[in-house]
């Protein structure tokens, strides 16, 4: 493992999706999570953490230190236990629990490279502690109000045998948004990487690298065509920073070309980085 990092980020992060649901909302029948009040789209954190997650899995393959805490159709308490077993602890002695809470909580972040960039609540009844994650994300929101469109969508067959007596094909419908760009921003704590989580400057690579390409092993046509189209760095020289957060986000503008008709895609924005005002001591790369 390489060294921890020393530096604290910022991160833009633009994408848009074309013909699909990037975020399908439960409580709404699946549609597009939007902004009521608004109508601009959104993506949870969570859905974007998700990519990540999914990415890091592909490429690491359950490998030494990059195994994937939250997973599909993984028990929690028995990610847990491998950190009990690993330490030699058993789980049903409290008394030895609570004693190894500290080493099973560093186990956990050494061997999970979700827990630690993200952290993870852990406190369930095989209980591995909690820890706070250098790495947060903000809800991603499109930089234009959202059209979500239901498409009537038919299955040339049907379901069992008395269907078939009646019709010859089910209906169905799938709801899209014909375009739109999102912007999310992130941040990671140096601070928090070396007091708590060991997150390394291998770990930051692979973080840069799992967000660029957190869509190209996770197409579905559910999902329509979704593309990262943008990757803004802004590096401090020191662990906690040299100038606030929002600031350094007030930078970049995305803004719509003049056309009247509604955007279709990515060349429909202007995306520009004031370099003029950025702060002493902060750093903008460009990943894409």
């Amino acid at each position: 493992m390489s060294e921890i990092i020393k530096n604290r980020y910022e991160f833009v992060v633009l994408f848009d999706v074309e013909n699909g649901n990037p975020n399908g909302d439960p409580d709404a029948g699946n549609m597009p999570r939007i902004d009521a009040e608004t109508g601009y789209g959104i993506v949870t954190d969570v859905c974007i953490k998700r990519k990540i997650r999914n990415y890091v899995e592909v490429v690491k393959d359950d490998s030494e230190g990059y195994k994937i805490y939250v997973k599909e159709g993984a028990v929690l308490n028995k990610q847990h236990e491998t950190a009990y077993i690993g330490l030699g602890v058993d789980p049903k002695d409290e008394k030895a629990a609570k004693q190894n809470r500290e080493p099973l909580r560093d186990f956990m972040c050494k061997n999970f490279f979700d827990v630690r960039a993200f952290g993870a609540v852990m406190t369930t009844k095989v209980n591995c502690g909690q820890v706070r994650g250098p790495i947060q994300i903000n809800f991603a929101r499109s930089i234009d109000p959202i059209v979500a469109q239901e498409i009537t969508i038919t299955r040339m067959a049907v379901t069992t045998e008395k269907d078939a007596e009646n019709k010859t094909n089910e209906m169905g419908r799938k709801h899209i948004v014909p375009y739109a760009l999102y912007k999310t921003e992130g941040y990671v704590s140096a601070n928090l990487a070396r007091k708590t989580t060991g997150f390394s400057e291998e770990d930051l690579e692979l973080l840069w690298e799992s967000v660029i390409n957190m869509f190209e092993h996770d197409h579905s046509a559910a999902r329509g065509k979704m593309a990262v189209r943008k990757l803004i760095i802004f590096k401090h020289d020191s662990e906690l920073g040299n100038a606030p957060s929002n600031k350094l986000f007030e930078l970049i503008s995305v803004k719509r070309n003049e056309s009247e008709r509604p955007a279709r895609n990515y060349n429909d924005y202007n995306v520009k980085i004031d370099m003029s005002k950025v702060p002493e001591g902060v750093s903008v790369i460009e990943k894409l």
